[in-house]
């Protein structure tokens, strides 16, 4: 039968799926036989997904809308219309969740959830086919207490499992208060039932999921429960595991750490928010961190855990210009995570970071993403530079690719070094995506010398040991002088289940 509505939403990639949707699948009651779940990707023809969509012959369609979707669904939205008026659009989502009045999709649709629509979606469907439509386009949406929603773990199917990234929750908000973020907005973080929660983790494992992420904004907020998820891997590490945890950074009790090092290399993922290590911007953002604590504790998962560390700095907070960047950036630098993500601040719609606009005199792109462009702290410029510098890093200094030659990269100054090379690098490609791996391997070559001042010999030696350890085939032109065997000899084992990305950080240079 084909089902009288259903869910939709445009992926980042493929390899992902949306939880959100499985919500509100999981919790439509006795109108689940009647809805379908269709997920696409950002970069598919937008005729092509109305196609699909249209297929099904639905009354109604709700679409999860992000800031990473937004203007592909408005699309795709515009193109069912002209076809199908009558179809009825169902907005719900953060992006549509607050500002909406100008926003042009809000315009295309039908009506728009405002706020968590895990039961309010099937409430509204219910009036819909029984013909008695709201008369209000906007429809606020309170948080359900977690105990009220059916969990949505079972309607991940078969190849979902077998070919993208499940996401779970133990909990949902989040009690801090940070203003960048819209769980700012969260009065507190509710956790749900513990024993359910593992009933439905068990499922999973059983049904063949081996790499979980958690989407939990403290995940070590409550140390029992914490300590309970982590006893439910630990009985669970053959085969491998891989399990994804965003912790806050100043929280790690003896029991967490009792039970994370249990763990072998390469089965965690911590995400640790950083931020900023500057108390005077984080007094100003409402964002509570132990600067001292986050430090030890970063320190202390490094040095005895295999867990694998992403941590996380935004540049261009309100009161952080770029030498505070900087040096935050050093001392991130310094507690050597694995990888550190440079973000851009945004602001997002609803996010109380909007409220220090006027002062900083802050200039956001009007269009997704809504990065920061200028403010008086930091003008258009440097902001242009420290978005090619957020890209090389991820590029470079968070591949893992580069362990013999991160010494050369960054020295003693790591952000200054850094960004010299940065500027360099655009200079000489003008671009900061698509790079080949062998011509990636010879700018930096020639970024090393030219750039940092390296001798020619000390690059090229630490660039030929990384090369031989990426197992490429190639050569790049810099070992073409006389260390092409070199290059080509014996390459490192092969590594354990962990993401390859992830994989690639579990060597540590010893010689």
């Amino acid at each position: 039968m084909m089902p009288s509505i259903l869910l939709a939403t445009l992926n980042a990639r493929y390899f992902h799926s949306s939880l959100g949707l499985r919500y509100l699948l999981a919790n439509m009651g006795e109108l689940r036989a009647d809805t379908g779940l269709r997920e696409f990707v950002v970069d598919q023809r937008p005729l092509d997904i109305v196609e699909a969509l249209l297929r099904a012959r639905p009354r109604i369609i709700g679409f999860g809308v992000y800031i990473w979707n937004v203007a592909e669904t408005a699309r795709v939205i515009a193109a069912l219309k002209r076809v199908r008026p009558e179809l009825v659009i169902v907005l719900g989502g953060p992006e549509v969740s607050y500002e909406w009045e100008e926003q042009p999709i809000v315009d295309l649709a039908d009506y728009v959830i405002a706020g968590p629509a895990d039961l309010s979606f099937a409430r509204l469907c219910r009036r819909l086919l029984a013909g008695d439509a709201p008369a209000e386009k906007i429809i606020a949406s309170e948080a359900p207490p977690p105990d009220q929603l059916a969990l949505p773990y079972r309607c991940y199917s078969a190849e979902d499992i077998a070919h993208r990234l499940i996401y779970v929750e133990a909990s949902r908000g989040c009690p801090f208060k940070c203003e960048f973020c819209l769980s700012a907005l969260d009065k507190t973080a509710w956790p749900f039932s513990l024993e359910p929660f593992l009933v439905e983790l068990g499922a999973l494992y059983e049904r063949g999921v081996r790499h979980f992420k958690f989407v939990d904004r403290t995940f070590n907020l409550n140390a029992k429960i914490s300590a309970r998820i982590l006893d439910f891997f630990l009985e669970r590490l053959d085969p491998p595991l891989f399990v994804h945890f965003e912790l806050i950074p100043d929280h790690l009790p003896a029991a967490l750490k009792e039970r994370i090092v249990r763990f072998p290399a390469g089965t965690l993922q911590f995400e640790i928010g950083i931020q900023s290590f500057n108390p005077l911007v984080q007094a100003l953002i409402s964002r509570k961190q132990d600067n001292g604590r986050s430090e030890e504790n970063l320190r202390w998962l490094r040095r005895h855990t295999g867990a694998h560390l992403h941590a996380d700095l935004i540049a261009g907070l309100p009161g952080e210009d770029l030498a505070s960047f900087a040096a935050g950036f050093n001392r991130l630098v310094a507690l050597d995570p694995h990888e550190i993500q440079v973000g851009i601040l945004k602001r997002l719609r609803g996010a109380p970071i909007g409220r220090h606009t006027a002062e900083f005199d802050c200039r956001y792109n009007p269009c997704p993403p809504y990065n920061l462009l200028c403010s008086t702290l930091l003008d258009f410029a440097t902001m242009r530079r420290l978005e090619r510098f957020a890209r090389y890093w991820d590029l470079i200094g968070n591949s893992g690719r580069f362990r013999h030659a991160r010494p050369w990269l960054l020295g003693d100054d790591p952000f200054g070094r850094f960004m010299a090379l940065s500027d360099w690098l655009f200079a000489a490609t003008d671009q900061t995506h698509r790079f080949a791996l062998e011509r990636l391997f010879d700018l930096l070559f020639r970024g090393l010398v030219e750039a940092l001042g390296v001798a020619e010999s000390a690059a090229r030696e630490a660039l030929a040991a990384d090369y031989r350890a990426s197992k490429a085939k190639g050569c790049p032109e810099f070992l073409r002088v006389d260390a092409f065997s070199a290059a080509r000899s014996a390459a490192p084992p092969r590594l354990n289940a962990a993401p390859r990305r992830q994989a690639r950080h579990q060597f540590k240079v010893t010689d």
